[in-house]
Parts: structure tokens; sequence; C-alpha cells
């Protein structure tokens, strides 16, 4: 797996989608990948291995990574906006600073996450783990339930 050209096509697809190729990492091996500034807007991680990955900086606004494992991973100033991590495992993850607005975290794993001063307005948390995780500091609005 070529993770440059990879990300490379994306690029070209995320400006013009008759052009490039929309990343589709579903299933990926990317433990300790070095993702860090990586544009990856849209694009499929379901399922993918990014345990231990750095992804400091990364923009993963709109990215699906549900059932992604994400154990112990940087996501420290990283776009999660709008991003599906229904189902992740972030336990222990560091996501300060991280912009999870909008995000699906339902039924997350959460644990001994460091949130601190975590976008958090709009996300879903319904069923997450919170337990342990580093929450305060953090901007929080709450869904409305629908009737």
């Amino acid at each position: 797996m070529n993770i440059p050209e990879i990300l490379k096509e994306h690029k070209l697809w995320l400006v013009d989608s008759t052009t490039g190729k929309r990343a589709n990492l579903e299933g990926a091996n990317l433990r300790d990948a070095d993702l860090r500034y990586a544009n990856l807007r849209y694009a499929d991680l379901r399922d993918a291995n990014l345990r231990d990955a750095n992804l400091r900086d990364a923009d993963l606004e709109g990215a699906n990574l549900r059932d992604a494992d994400l154990r112990y991973a940087n996501l420290r100033d990283a776009n999660l906006r709008d991003a599906n991590l229904r189902d992740a495992n972030l336990e222990g993850a560091n996501l300060r600073y991280a912009d999870l607005e909008g995000a699906n975290l339902r039924y997350a794993d959460l644990r001994y996450a460091n949130l601190r001063d975590a976008d958090l307005r709009y996300a879903d948390l319904r069923y997450a783990d919170l337990e342990g995780a580093k929450v305060y500091g953090y901007k929080l609005t709450k869904l409305e339930e629908s009737k």
C-alpha cells in the first residue's frame, strides 16, 4: 500500500472529483503511521488500524472512521468535524484541542482519552464510554433528542 500515492490521488479528488481518487483505506493497517498534517477529508477509514498513529493536525473532516482502532493515537489539533467515529476505539487517544464538532461518537470507547479543550459542540456522545477521560475545558452543546 503506497500511502503517499493514495494521499496524492485523494488531494486531487478533493479539488475535482473527476480527477484523482477518494482515499479508500478501509481495513488498512496504519499502526504507528506518521500522518501528521495529512488531508484525509471524507476518506474511508472504516475498520482501519490506526493504533499509536500520529494524526496531529490531520484534516479528517467528514471521514468515515467507524469501527477504527485509534487506541493511543495522537489526534491533537486534528479536524474531526462531522467525522463518523461510531464504535471507534479511542482508548487513551490524545484529542486535546481536536475539533469534534458534529462528530458521531456514538458507542465510541473514549476511556482515558484526553479531550481537554476539545470542541465537542453538537457531537453525538450517546452511549460513549468516557470512563477516566479528561474532559475539562471542552466546548459542549447538548443534542436535542428526537421525539
